[in-house]
């Protein structure tokens, strides 16, 4: 799975990396250390604005979501607490994700993520889950391939009101390579360059060829180091969680 992760970089990097048009600065996010479910997170999509037709021209948007997935027929938000990830083996069939597979797809910008490994303590023969971090060697963004959706709050009568509308993504895993193997089975799955405009068209819908950009990711090219257990609290944020430490 993948429950927390980096997410650093500005918002004018990311509309340079990915090829965004349309960014608002009054939506921009902190850059955050820890990143966890149900925070805001920054998303490349592709769309056409509401209201301006079906036959418009998409926009590469670059939006701040709530990590957490909410389908459109939940019946309550806190559905997306328990939504954060999306096999890659049955994303495209799951009820709870298929209408976004085919049709909301987006990229999250990472610079890492974390998983923890079950260690057993030297000094006191007890078993402990030990975080690491978890990134590509070059030191470049991971696009992490995800999924959004739009949930209409039934309290807010009025469907012009942005309250009204609660926009939510999910980060789809896979069997772990590299190191992250090492320390998980799973983790996100992150797409190569030549396949985000693919990945993002709205206009496409064939599952096979969907799927097909979904390929192991990374090979070979990724390290993970071990650092503090203050990561595992939501509260705890900034640049030395990512500092090394040495395993007991």
């Amino acid at each position: 799975m993948c429950g927390r992760y980096v997410s650093t970089r500005s918002p004018q990097d990311l509309t340079r990396l990915f090829g965004v048009t349309d960014w608002r600065p009054e939506e921009s996010l902190a850059p955050s250390w820890n990143v966890a479910p149900t925070d805001d997170v920054y998303a490349v999509l592709e769309r056409s604005p509401r209201g301006d037709g079906a036959d418009a021209p998409v926009r590469r948007e670059l939006r701040p979501l709530r990590w957490g997935l909410v389908p459109s027929w939940a019946k309550d938000p806190r559905t997306g607490s328990r939504m954060i990830n999306a096999r890659v083996e049955t994303v495209d069939t799951k009820p709870a994700y298929r209408r976004a597979f085919a049709r909301h797809r987006c990229l999250l910008p990472a610079d890492g993520f974390y998983e923890w490994q079950p260690v057993k303590d030297a000094r006191t023969g007890r078993t402990r889950k030990q975080p690491y971090f978890i990134h590509p060697t070059d030191g470049q963004v991971m696009a992490l391939a995800g999924l959004y959706a739009y949930w209409r709050d039934p309290d807010v009568e009025d469907d012009g009101d942005p309250a009204a509308w609660l926009t939510t993504c999910t980060i789809i895993t896979t069997e772990a390579t590299d190191a992250a193997g090492r320390i998980h089975p799973r983790m996100p799955l992150a797409l190569a360059p030549d396949h985000y405009d693919a990945w993002l068209d709205p206009h496409r819908d064939d599952a096979d060829g969907l799927r097909a950009l979904l390929t192991r990711p990374a090979a070979g090219h990724l390290d993970a180091r071990p650092v503090s257990t203050a990561v595992n609290s939501t509260g705890n944020d900034g640049p030395e969680l990512l500092e090394e430490i040495t395993v007991p």
